[in-house]
């Protein structure tokens, strides 16, 4: 029953994972928009570090820890965040609520795993005005924006040497980008449109190696090597411009530009290689703490169809510490006793510099994987405080509240039962 149960969940869900407005920030109109965290809740709240699995829960991030599911295993995610936006002269109160994953995965062989599903990659959603004075009158510009790349992927990991994980995960991203401009001027009966579009499909890979080794028959090393291959993303463009009647809204006159004269009309999108290595020790099944380091040489990223002028980018590093601890997994009385309590923290040096102002995150996170029943299968809590940007060069702040809502269902495949 719990697998029709999931699968229509899971239809159900995904409808929705391509309808969503996946962000309301701002910077979310550079690059290839707001990139999404692509881990699942439990690694979310150790500071988004991805090194740690175990044989009970799915790790999106590191393909390598498939090779420890002993059981078959489907996840979802949802989250919903609370934005405080703010400039020099005034601030304003949004939110968003998201669905961030589906996903399943399953042992094939001893110590070998697979898995596959869907999660939004990165997301576009915005909405600014901007009002100046030319000496003859206010110009008021509104930019708006939506749409994002999803994700469908598929993993493998396995464990060729004792205590050495490899694992590969191949990755399709798909979606479009929508990007309008309108302008008007005051006393001028006409405004101008400025629409583009872009189709964006292509692949990229993720490796993984993790390397735990056990001391003193008690005690784990974690230590991980996680490299994200370039993405090389096709993005298919229309452009159209033209102009409308500021009393009713209607268009004038609207022409498509002929990207093809200028090698626009398909580009290139280049996310540059990432790789990540972690380090972390811990007890099995009490206790965890780590810390990771990823780099990513964005300075060589550029996305020639928008052509904006007041941003760069530079290279980029997040720094990310995390654990948990659970007091007595095993406890047959004290609920409490077996609830994992995790907490981190995390860095982002993003790369993307704006005005000529670096725009970095900082965020603390932490939560509860909470056990549901006698089973495996837990609901995983998470909590998120951060803060992005700045006021500074005329730019935005932003400082939000996020809460993470994880289901980690677990169930048997390909066993056979076995009577004495």
């Amino acid at each position: 029953m719990i697998k029709q149960i999931l699968i229509a969940f899971f239809c159900v869900a995904a409808h929705g994972l391509f309808a969503q407005n996946g962000t309301i920030s701002p910077y979310s109109y550079f690059g290839v928009g707001d990139h999404r965290n692509n881990g699942t809740v439990d690694n979310q709240m150790m500071g988004g570090m991805s090194m740690y699995g175990d044989s009970i829960h799915i790790n999106l991030s590191n393909p390598a820890a498939y090779s420890k599911l002993k059981l078959t295993t489907y996840t979802a995610g949802i989250s919903h965040r609370e934005y405080r936006l703010k400039d020099w002269s005034e601030e304003q109160n949004l939110s968003v609520t998201n669905l961030d994953y589906l996903s399943i995965g399953f042992p094939i062989l001893d110590k070998m795993g697979v898995g596959f599903g869907i999660m939004p990659y990165s997301s576009v959603g915005y909405s600014l005005n901007s009002v100046l004075d030319n000496g003859q009158g206010e110009v008021t510009n509104v930019y708006e924006g939506d749409g994002g790349i999803n994700r469908l992927y598929a993993s493998v990991g396995f464990e060729p040497i004792k205590n050495l994980s490899l694992g590969v995960t191949v990755n399709y991203n798909f979606g479009n980008f929508e990007y309008q401009r309108i302008q008007s001027v005051e006393g001028v009966q006409f405004g101008t449109l400025d629409n583009r579009e872009s189709k964006i499909n292509g692949y990229d890979f993720n490796y993984a190696l993790n390397y735990n080794p056990t001391i003193k028959d008690k005690y784990t090393i974690y230590t991980s090597v996680l490299v994200n291959t370039q993405g090389n993303l096709v993005s298919k463009n229309t452009q159209t411009l033209g102009s409308f009647s500021l009393s009713n809204g209607n268009n004038v006159e609207v022409i498509d530009v002929d990207l093809d004269a200028s090698n626009l009309r398909n580009t290139e999108l280049k996310i540059p290689t990432r790789t990540t290595l972690g380090l972390g020790f811990g007890e099995n099944k009490k206790w965890f703490l780590g810390a990771e380091y990823s780099f990513q040489q964005m300075s060589d990223f550029e996305n020639r169809f928008l052509g904006l002028e007041n941003v760069t980018y530079s290279d980029a590093n997040t720094y990310a510490f995390g654990g948990y601890w659970v007091p007595d997994y095993r406890a047959l009385s004290g609920y409490f006793k077996r609830v994992t309590y995790r907490a981190g923290l995390r860095y982002d040096v993003s790369g993307l510099v704006v005005n000529e102002k670096e725009i970095n995150n900082f965020g603390i996170t932490f939560g509860l994987g909470l056990p549901l029943g006698s089973s495996f299968s837990n609901l995983n809590l998470g909590f998120e405080l951060g803060k992005r940007g700045t006021t500074d060069a005329n730019l935005i702040e932003e400082s939000y509240f996020k809460v993470n809502v994880g289901l980690s269902l677990n169930d048997r495949w390909f066993q056979q039962r076995k009577i004495n």
